[in-house]
């Protein structure tokens, strides 16, 4: 975890580290209770909606984890890059996956999140990773190439 002087992002990134399905509950800490969440496949507001995609994500996928890699941070605002580790449940049991991202945080002045938004690209870290569909994005990405 990279360290930074700024509390509420030496705080965010250490809760999301060590994310767990029991500290979904814990989110009200962590996010305004008007936070909007935006990442390839939601757009939520308000932290019951942000849990479930957070518990959505448990269900889906077995040992899932973030691991920061760089961030950084001015003002009220924070870039994160990560590395999301999981294996999916339904495809490639026992495959390790890896999806390279980051995070844009807004902190609002009581130093929770108002707004945070995953950037990554779902084609290349999960569509190409998964049987059948897998095959067919490769075969795109390679004729968009050419």
């Amino acid at each position: 975890m990279p360290r930074h002087a700024d509390v509420r992002v030496a705080r965010v990134v250490a809760f999301f580290e060590s994310l767990t399905p029991a500290d979904i509950a814990r989110l009200p800490e962590f996010y305004r209770d008007d936070a909007r969440f935006k990442d390839p496949f939601n757009e939520v507001q308000g932290t019951e909606a942000i849990a479930e995609v957070f518990s959505h994500m448990y269900r889906a996928l077995h040992e899932p984890r973030f691991v920061v890699h760089a961030l950084v941070a001015e003002g009220d605002q924070c870039f994160l890059t990560w590395d999301f580790q999981f294996r999916f449940r339904r495809f490639e049991a026992g495959r390790d996956q890896t999806v390279r991202g980051g995070s844009h945080l807004v902190f609002a002045a009581d130093g929770r999140i108002a707004a945070h938004r995953d950037y990554w690209d779902a084609a290349e870290e999960l569509y190409e990773k998964l049987p059948g569909v897998g095959v067919l994005m490769r075969w795109l990405k390679r004729q968009a190439s050419r």
